[in-house]
């Protein structure tokens, strides 16, 4: 199999660490950004000159361009670019402030933007190259709590899906991975919180007591051999989940929606007005 160049956001930890592995483990080569590339010294000291450590914080985006023109000059090509820097916004609704959410999307959808953007020139040229936008569960359901999460990955759903059709007839693939729960940061010390509302308390404790929605996180490990069959894949996904429960939830989200859909239908159709 021929050997592909990556680039990869977001590599210190999580996903984007373990796909980096994943790839320098068969001999693919990646430029890998971090927010603090000492993170990648480790990899570096086992894999050589086939790993490329790259500063970035992906909410810059001349930075995001230099990083990702620096990363074509340094392999000759990308083949592959993963989007998966990126966090958790913790907080319901009324309690986000201005700076909660733009920061949120500025990470989460500008930054997967900004270098989607800076890579797209390399591959329309080539003809060929896949994206891979870590997207989650929470990119097509919703829950208490992330809503400011929800609204990032909602919107990188969207651009994504119009971004597949743009750039289809140049080659160019995209990918949106949506996994559930795995045992990475992302509630962890990355995570963020907005300040609480004391109304909202009897709210929080009866979430507490709820039913959980996944019985245990999955082992980001395991996602290495997924992600590398995404990437060989000739006719690659738009969507795909990571994890054991994404397809039984969602089955049931859309199958709500589509019941409700149904029912007001006739109002839909009034809304319409006369037919000429």
């Amino acid at each position: 199999m021929t050997t592909k160049t990556w680039f990869i956001t977001g590599a210190s930890k999580g996903f984007g660490r373990e796909w980096t592995i994943a790839a320098l483990d068969r001999g693919d080569s990646v430029a890998a950004t971090a927010r603090d590339t000492a993170t990648l010294d480790d990899l570096v000291a086992r894999y050589g000159d086939k790993i490329l450590p790259l500063r970035l914080d992906v909410t810059d985006r001349d930075a995001a361009f230099a990083a990702v023109k620096t990363a074509h000059d340094h392999f000759g090509r990308l083949d592959v670019v993963v989007n998966n820097a990126g966090y958790g916004q913790f907080g319901l609704v009324e309690e986000l402030s201005e700076a909660d959410l733009r920061d949120q999307l500025e990470t989460n959808l500008f930054g997967a933007l900004w270098v989607t953007q800076a890579a797209l020139p390399y591959l329309r040229e080539q003809g060929s190259g896949h994206i891979l936008q870590v997207s989650s569960i929470g990119g097509i359901s919703a829950f208490p709590n992330v809503g400011a999460y929800h609204a990032s990955k909602w919107a990188l759903e969207g651009i994504s899906q119009s971004l597949a059709q743009e750039v289809a007839g140049f080659g160019v693939k995209v990918t949106l991975i949506e996994p559930a729960g795995y045992s990475t940061d992302w509630s962890g010390p990355s995570a963020r919180r907005a300040e609480p509302l004391a109304a909202y308390d009897e709210f929080r404790e009866a979430q507490k007591s709820a039913p959980k929605r996944q019985s245990s996180p999955g082992d980001p490990e395991a996602t290495r051999a997924a992600v590398l069959k995404l990437v060989d894949s000739p006719e690659p996904p738009l969507r795909v989940f990571f994890g054991d429960g994404p397809l039984a939830l969602a089955t049931k989200d859309y199958e709500s929606r589509l019941a409700t859909w149904r029912e007001w239908e006739p109002v839909s159709i009034e809304a319409h007005g006369k037919k000429p």
